[in-house]
């Protein structure tokens, strides 16, 4: 399926340099908060809904303890200069793949960028002159947050009841998108190079509904019964061939750094 995809996007004309500009806009820096670390951590599942039960018979506890692949929090900043006279609706788009393949050969960049992971993407406005954009990793579209088992949504449930407290549920209304620890690819305990890439583009341009940048998420999925807000297709600008990568690394408002995962094991 993904070859037929790719066929299909391939077969598409190159962005041009002049598609891909954003005037005025330069982005100077990527810098990353925290080393990248991934591990195993040991989950404990409930299963009490798993078991057939009676009435005559009290709940018994039943759980069970799980290995799964996570990483450690980690904040990105980056660096964009606005030499327009004016503030600037930006759309900032942030990408990463594997530097080299299996037999330690660097990808091309037409052959990485189809590899590519989008790690996060919002809207924001720039002022004039220099900005520092910080974004999180747990505040990304891209993922979501675990469900919480049966028996912690009753426990907040008398926990709203017994307070006349509001129970909020609403950062687990999705069903769609990667669970939050699954944002990095798993490291190597030497380090894995990875390419990660900024991208900014007219955010005005982009957007196709209002007040995007006053959302502190965005789902990469879209919404409910609306527009999907992003003008562009999913992976721009990376989701078309690049014959010539200076036409997409010349431009200013595009910047590439190279970083390193670690994957750590547990004593």
């Amino acid at each position: 399926m993904d070859n037929i995809f790719r066929e299909h996007k391939d077969s598409l004309t190159p962005y041009t340099k002049e598609e891909l500009e954003f005037p005025g806009i330069s982005v100077d820096s990527i810098t990353i908060s925290n080393r990248l670390e991934t591990h195993f951590e040991d989950f404990e599942y409930s299963l009490i809904n798993a078991v057939d039960d009676t009435t005559e018979i009290e709940d018994v506890p039943i759980k069970a303890i799980v290995s799964r692949l996570t990483h450690n929090d980690f904040k990105v900043d980056v660096g964009i200069t606005n030499n327009n006279d004016h503030e600037v609706m930006a759309t900032v788009r942030v990408f990463a793949w594997p530097k080299y393949d299996n037999n330690h050969v660097e990808f091309p960049f037409n052959e990485g960028r189809w590899n590519a992971i989008e790690l996060a993407k919002f809207w924001t406005k720039l002022g004039r002159g220099s900005n520092t954009i910080t974004r999180d990793s747990t505040h990304t579209g891209v993922t979501v947050p675990d469900v919480p088992s049966f028996q912690t949504l009753i426990d907040m449930t008398d926990e709203a009841l017994g307070s006349g407290s509001a129970l909020h549920l609403e950062d687990y209304e999705s069903g769609l998108g990667l669970p939050n620890r699954f944002l990095l690819p798993k490291g190597k305990t030497e380090g894995m190079d990875f390419h990660v890439v900024v991208f900014v583009s007219d955010g005005a341009k982009d957007a196709a509904v209002d007040g995007l940048h006053e959302s502190t998420t965005f789902n990469h999925y879209g919404c409910h019964d609306g527009t999907y807000p992003d003008n562009q297709p999913h992976g721009y600008p990376l989701d078309r061939r690049v014959d010539d990568e200076r036409i997409i690394t010349g431009v200013s408002n595009f910047k590439a750094v190279d970083v390193k995962v670690y994957h750590v094991e547990e004593n």
